[in-house]
């Protein structure tokens, strides 16, 4: 089946637009920036002509870092484009113009553009979405843009973006997925699988421009600080050149000196690092000043659906407490079991096929009460044999909700993102 990660929209000048979208694909067999950057060039390059662009790589956590550097700036009083991805419920929360989600008018409007514009060049679903979200950035004031890549970093459709345009380049966590994209054979790269995710994601570096990464393991590392030297990139990575430490509150130290922030809004240990590389990104650039009030606000204010998400009281949820989470790779996984150790919980999972059904469940294992598996709308997903002999199944999350008895213990819904806009729209928790 195929993903309909497209979207829907109830309004028809929309979803004329996305039923043309829901056309295109990954082109098979076709690598490189060169559909990307004839595509902008019909549309006059408007990623020439864009506010400084923090840009943002990862396996996982680069859209928390997005949010915590869309909320530092915001809280400095910056208009702030950004855009990332996937979308939950909405196609339009992939851009955000000034601070607000793109209108269905401009969102209509923009994307006939870009299809007109390249219907004989067969582009990729996202590489109209990246062109759509340019065009509209250029169109629209603002002083500054967060940048999600998409997937992998040197090939990513967002990699169009040239020095001029950069404030600072950023990798967040690394690990292992999209496999079948970022692990294909290719002469001269590394074989090595973590090196060569590591090779992918500090594609993104550039010449002169501040390239801010965590640290990684020695294999990845290597083909971080290679990079940086190819590119003329100067690297500013955690433990060397910036660290962030958790606690009561959390202490930041770089060559400028030791600040000291609150715990960020985001829910989970690892957080503290994805602040830590968005507080590191802003401080190794020079294109936009944030005092340190405003980064502490930011860190507060920081907002990010479906990772570690407390849902609200809502039609879905009821009373009860309630997480989601749309991690589905062991990294997700290892971050879920760490966030949860000590405790007691049940587990609501659905994941697509492809993805492997343990990533969750073993980390996890200790303190699940109970595991209900869903089907994950619009995709093929797997069965409930997947999740091991405990694991029962239920045709939908409404039902797995009821199937769980009210015993004052914590649920968690996880597994994919696509999934996780699905309990978003039923709790009516709409990404705004």
């Amino acid at each position: 089946m195929k993903p309909l990660d497209f979207g829907r929209s109830d309004d028809p000048r929309v979803q004329a637009q996305l039923d043309r979208l829901s056309a295109l694909s990954v082109p098979q067999g076709r690598l490189g920036l060169e559909t990307i950057r004839a595509l902008l060039d019909r549309l006059g390059n408007p990623h020439r002509q864009l506010p400084p662009v923090f840009h943002v790589a990862g396996t996982n956590g680069k859209g928390s870092t997005c949010a915590f550097l869309r909320a530092m700036l915001e809280a400095e009083g910056y208009r702030v484009h950004v855009t990332t991805s996937p979308h939950l419920v909405r196609y339009n929360e992939r851009i955000r113009l000034a601070g607000e989600l793109i209108s269905d008018a401009a969102l209509a409007e923009v994307l006939a553009e870009v299809l007109n514009a390249g219907e004989d060049l067969a582009p990729s679903f996202f590489e109209v979405t990246i062109a759509a979200a340019f065009l509209a950035f250029s169109r629209t004031p603002a002083d500054v843009c967060v940048v999600e890549v998409g997937m992998g970093g040197r090939f990513d459709a967002t990699n169009v973006l040239e020095p001029e345009a950069l404030a600072a380049c950023g990798i967040a966590a690394l690990g292992l997925d999209h496999e079948r994209f970022l692990l294909a054979p290719e002469d001269g790269v590394p074989l090595e699988p973590m090196a060569r995710i590591a090779f992918e994601k500090a594609g993104i570096a550039k010449q002169g421009v501040p390239l801010v990464t965590l640290s990684y393991r020695p294999e990845s590392n290597r083909e971080v600080i290679a990079a940086a030297q190819r590119a003329g990139a100067p690297l500013a990575m955690c433990g060397d050149a910036w660290d962030v430490r958790p606690g009561v509150m959390t202490t930041y130290h770089d060559q400028v000196g030791t600040f000291t922030f609150p715990r960020p809004a985001l829910a989970g240990v690892h957080q503290v690092q994805n602040a830590g590389l968005a507080l590191a990104m802003i401080q190794h650039q020079d294109r936009v000043t944030v005092d340190p009030l405003a980064m502490a606000k930011g860190l507060l204010n920081a907002h990010w659906p479906a990772r570690m998400q407390r849902l609200k009281a809502g039609p879905l949820t009821g009373t009860r407490e309630v997480w989601l989470d749309g991690g589905h790779n062991p990294q997700a996984g290892a971050m879920l079991g760490e966030h949860f150790a000590g405790q007691r919980l049940h587990l609501v999972i659905g994941m697509i096929e492809g993805k492997d059904p343990t990533a969750v469940t073993v980390p996890l294992g200790p303190t699940l009460v109970s595991i209900t598996a869903v089907p994950v709308p619009g995709h093929d997903w797997h069965p409930v044999e997947a999740f091991g002999p405990k694991a029962r199944p239920a045709p939908d999350v409404a039902s797995a909700m009821a199937m769980i008895p009210d015993d004052g213990l914590p649920i968690l819904i996880a597994g994919s993102l696509y999934l996780a806009g699905e309990v978003l729209r039923l709790n009516h928790e709409l990404p705004d």
